[in-house]
């Protein structure tokens, strides 16, 4: 390739260094310096009296030393060491090389230290030395001289040891360069002025003559070693060329004379003389005299980048160039007048800025990659490639470009680019790209997934939710971007992939209407996410697929759920399908799903491999159940499940019934669920017509009567009364006593025979039946036409039993015009007759209570006024015949003195008393003591008429207490 057709760029600053004068300072023009060198860290600079200076930045001799006694033509310092060699020569003499060690120094002079010293031998013959190179581990060096021998010294230059020389190659061409490559085995390549060799110095070649490489040479200071590639460069008037361990590598074409190639970084560094001949050079100098001959003394510089393939900088110098030297991180030019020129690199941000004011995005992103720069900053120059490109209406390779900067580039920015419809493959390939590379928003999700169904391009948006790996976009807006978009199977698919169970199971109910298969996936899946599930979409399941749903709901809530397993088998014909029944349409269900998407028990992996089958062979999943299957599981409480059931009734009541007959349900738990279950029964019964309302009535009344349900009495009563079930409420009442309310219920229900049945049961133990049971059967004609003979029975009893007042019967019939005198009439004659029989008896006792307390009136008149006769012979104590002293009282008993115990005195014999006599008078004594005492208590007098049925009854009694004498207040 020419460099014509190489892109010129001045990627170097150029700035000439100020060289420091004055005593001390070097002196650099051709006459003073013999050569100049740089190593790691100073310049070397060799005098031709022997000298060699040390230069550091400042460019001022940081050491000076005598090395030589002649002119140092040659330094070199060995690469990572601090040894360094000279060579001196006069041409009088075989050349002097010396080593020097830069870290030790002699005691006396404070110079470095001399390692060791040897004459390089040429057979004697006086030739100027143009080619020296040495080894990396200083243990060969090699010295090519002008009459085309080149001598390899081997040997310890260190430690002065002893050097064997041996002249390895001679030609009748002057040597031009040296230098060894060093890799699995040493070589030196020989550079003369019409061959480039290469000649083994170890390994199994060595002692073979030298290989030509090229049958071109070049000039002295034309070859040099890159130490990057470790290949020889040599410059050549037509070309530069690198050669490798095989010969020559590469060349690339550049015409014009050569003086100088060095290598620096990636750099190859080339220094040309003047172009023109010796006709027109001799017309110049005698027409323009100064100025011409600087023109004829120019040089020019140029420094190309080999692997990129342009030219770096590239200008022309007014005076001739002698050494370019690479070290501190720039390039420096000596000319023969003396001047030193610094070339300091641009720093790659420059760099890039030329580049992109000149639209080469292509270089910018090779030199980014060659020096491997940071990817952000890689990206920068996709972005801004991607620019350009899409300003030049490159679209497709704009995008390419947006697609390697896609890791720091905001994805908005490109997106709005390609909105439009002509784009849309461009934006789908970027949008795409964001989700592998995991940047992908949900918003970028929802983009992809539109862009889809507007192409309707159905096989990438499978391939997009299908594609294996970690999921690389937001599941949820990919799932709501496919179900919006219609595409119901896919967001089915995606859901079951990433085990989103609920997803799938809503979209089989709510996008396919696939109930069946909804059940199908619900009952295999574990009890968590199956509980979810029904919990979520019983009522719908429960609406299309009642037995499966019913059955699942029993199985969850008894703890008995165990999640479905199935099989895939791969048959050869077609399985005969059995015709109808439930267990038909549940097998015809999961075929169905699974032609869907996988089973929750089917891995995706299986899945996939089952859908692409050969076309002879058909798949059918079959349900298997082992013991193993169960997975333990902590049951819900029963009630949670209770809403699902609105609407379904009768599913409803299966399910409470088979709870309440499991032994899994926990005794606590049975409360609720036989409350629940009655009231369902209720409900069923109150909805219901004739013959199925007795059925559901008798459950009813079967379940409250059974021993041992748990059902609140409060409850029942509440129930019965909601949904108007009397026989609830009548066996409550029945077993809390309540016989009255049982009585009320029927009343306010207005069954005239169920009140009368209720009188007749319970009448004997609640008498108070009998009035309110008056009350009621005279409330109106038809209960009283009701009731028939039955009003005079409850009147006979009222009145057998005094339950109520005559009074209180005529005001209780009086409150309505339903009871006629007709009702009443027996009952009021044998009232009147009673009551005047009463009258008549209570006038006869009055006259007898008159008659004997007149008599007793006159007995104690005459015992006060009469005197009384004693007749008594006997001792009523002792029964003996009376003798003196004798004691009579007036109640007629007489007695012994000394029956009675009393002693002589008048005093005793008043106040003794009748021994037989003595229990009557003490008791009346008491009676009255207490009555005395008891007219005080007024407070107990209020308290017994308050509680008194009858308080005239109770006035007369306190008032024969004598309430009302002396004593009260």
């Amino acid at each position: 390739m020419a460099l014509t057709s190489w892109k010129a760029f001045r990627f170097f600053d150029v700035s000439q260094v100020r060289l420091p004068g004055g005593d001390g300072s070097v002196s650099l023009d051709q006459g003073n310096v013999s050569c100049v060198t740089a190593g790691p860290n100073n310049i070397f600079v060799g005098t031709p009296n022997g000298t060699v200076h040390l230069l550091d930045q400042t460019f001022k001799p940081a050491r000076s030393w005598r090395a030589h006694d002649a002119s140092v033509t040659h330094v070199k310092q060995v690469p990572d060491t601090s040894y360094l060699l000279t060579l001196s020569e006069d041409l009088s003499h075989e050349p002097e090389l010396k080593v020097w060690s830069l870290e030790q120094t002699e005691k006396k002079s404070g110079q470095p230290k001399s390692l060791s010293s040897i004459i390089v031998q040429n057979g004697r013959k006086n030739f100027p030395v143009t080619g020296f190179t040495v080894t990396s581990d200083l243990a060969q060096l090699a010295v090519g001289f002008a009459n085309g021998a080149v001598t390899v010294v081997r040997g310890d230059f260190v430690h002065d040891r002893g050097t064997k020389q041996r002249t390895v190659f001679e030609s009748e061409e002057p040597i031009t360069g040296l230098e060894f490559r060093e890799a699995n085995s040493t070589s030196l390549y020989i550079a003369t002025t019409s061959h480039v060799r290469a000649l083994a110095i170890t390994g199994k070649a060595q002692g073979t003559p030298a290989r030509t490489l090229d049958e071109h040479g070049c000039a002295v200071g034309c070859m040099t070693l890159d130490p990057h590639s470790n290949e020889i460069i040599v410059a050549r008037d037509d070309a530069i060329y690198t050669y490798g361990p095989r010969g020559k590598a590469a060349s690339y074409a550049y015409e014009g004379a050569k003086k100088l190639v060095s290598v620096s970084k990636d750099y190859v560094l080339i220094v040309s003389p003047p172009k023109s001949n010796f006709t027109t050079a001799a017309a110049l100098r005698a027409f323009g005299g100064t100025q011409a001959e600087d023109i004829l003394n120019s040089s020019s510089f140029t420094v190309l980048n080999t692997d990129l393939k342009f030219i770096a900088h590239s200008e022309a110098l007014s005076n001739q160039v002698n050494s370019i030297l690479s070290i501190w991180g720039d390039i420096f030019l000596l000319t023969s007048d003396g001047k030193l020129y610094r070339y300091h690199e641009k720093t790659f941000q420059q760099k890039l800025e030329i580049l992109y004011r000149l639209n080469l995005y292509v270089l910018a992103i090779s030199l980014a990659q060659k020096y491997k720069i940071d990817a952000v900053q890689q990206n920068v120059i996709f972005r801004r490639y991607g620019d350009y490109l899409y300003q030049k209406g490159d679209y497709d390779t704009a995008m390419q470009q947006y697609l390697r900067a896609i890791n720091n580039t905001e994805p908005s920015q490109i997106i709005r680019k390609f909105l439009d419809n002509q784009h849309l493959h461009n934006l789908i390939e970027y949008l795409e790209a964001l989700h592998e590379e995991g940047k992908a928003t949900s918003d970028s999700t929802t983009l992809l997934l539109n862009c889809y169904a507007k192409l309707k391009d159905v096989d990438k948006l499978e391939a997009f939710i299908k594609q294996p790996g970690d999921l690389k976009f937001d599941l949820d807006t990919a799932i709501v971007m496919c179900r919006q978009g219609g595409y119901y199977d896919q967001a089915a698919f995606l859901a079951r992939r990433h085990n989103e169970h609920s997803l799938v199971v809503d979209i089989l109910i709510e996008d396919l209407k696939k109930y069946a298969e909804a059940m199908a996936y619900i009952v295999r899946l574990d009890p968590k996410d199956a509980y979810q599930n029904i919990m979520k979409y019983g009522t719908v399941l429960l609406e299309y697929c009642p037995l499966e749903a019913t059955q699942l709901f029993i199985d969850y809530f008894t703890g008995q759920y165990r999640p479905r397993k199935d099989a895939v088998i791969v048959q050869e014909a077609p399985v005969q399908q059995e015709s109808g029944g439930f267990g038909t349409a549940a097998r015809s269900a999961v075929q169905n799903l699974a032609a869907l998407i996988p089973l929750p028990s089917m891995s995706m992996t299986t899945a996939a491999s089952d859908g692409q089958g050969t076309t002879t062979n058909q798949t059918q999943v079959v349900e298997t159940t082992s013991p193993g299957d169960f997975i333990e599981y902590e049951v819900s409480k029963p009630r949670v499940a209770f809403s699902a059931f609105i609407d379904h009734p009768d599913q409803f009541v299966t399910f409470l019934e088979a709870l309440i007959d499991s032994e899994d349900v926990k005794a606590e738990q049975k409360t609720e669920l036989y409350t629940t279950l009655f009231e369902i029964y209720l409900h069923q019964a109150s909805s219901s017509r004739a013959e199925e309302k007795t059925e559901w009535e008798r459950k009813a009344r079967q379940l409250i009567e059974a021993k041992n349900v748990p059902i609140d009495t409060s409850n029942v009563l509440l129930l019965s009364d909601l949904e108007k079930f009397r026989d609830g409420t009548i066996l409550v009442s029945e077993r809390q006593g309540l016989r009255f309310d049982v009585f009320r219920s029927y009343t306010t229900a207005h069954d005239t025979r169920g009140a009368i049945r209720a009188l007749h049961k319970y009448g004997p133990d609640e008498p108070q039946l009998y009035p309110a049971a008056l009350a009621y059967l005279t409330s109106s004609p038809q209960i009283l036409q009701e009731a028939g003979d039955e009003v005079e029975a409850v009147l006979k009893k009222i009145d057998e039993d005094g339950l109520m007042a005559p009074l209180q019967v005529i005001q209780t019939l009086s409150t309505n015009a339903v009871a006629t005198m007709g009702l009443v009439k027996h009952y009021l004659s044998l009232t009147v007759k009673r009551e005047r029989d009463d009258i008549a008896a209570n006038r006869r006792l009055i006259a007898s209570y008159r008659s004997d307390t007149a008599q007793k009136a006159q007995d104690i008149a005459d015992l006060a006024t009469s005197p009384v006769s004693f007749s008594a012979t006997r001792c009523s104590s002792c029964g003996m015949t009376l003798d003196l002293p004798t004691v009579h009282f007036l109640c007629k008993h007489s007695f012994h003195q000394r029956c009675l115990g009393i002693m002589d005195g008048r005093e005793a014999e008043e106040e003794a008393e009748c021994p037989v006599c003595a229990p009557q008078i003490s008791a009346v004594r008491q009676i009255r003591r207490a009555q005395e005492e008891s007219a005080g208590r007024h407070d107990v007098f209020r308290d017994a008429l308050g509680r008194s049925g009858d308080r005239w009854a109770t006035v007369a009694e306190w008032f024969g207490r004598g309430i009302m004498g002396g004593g009260g207040g």
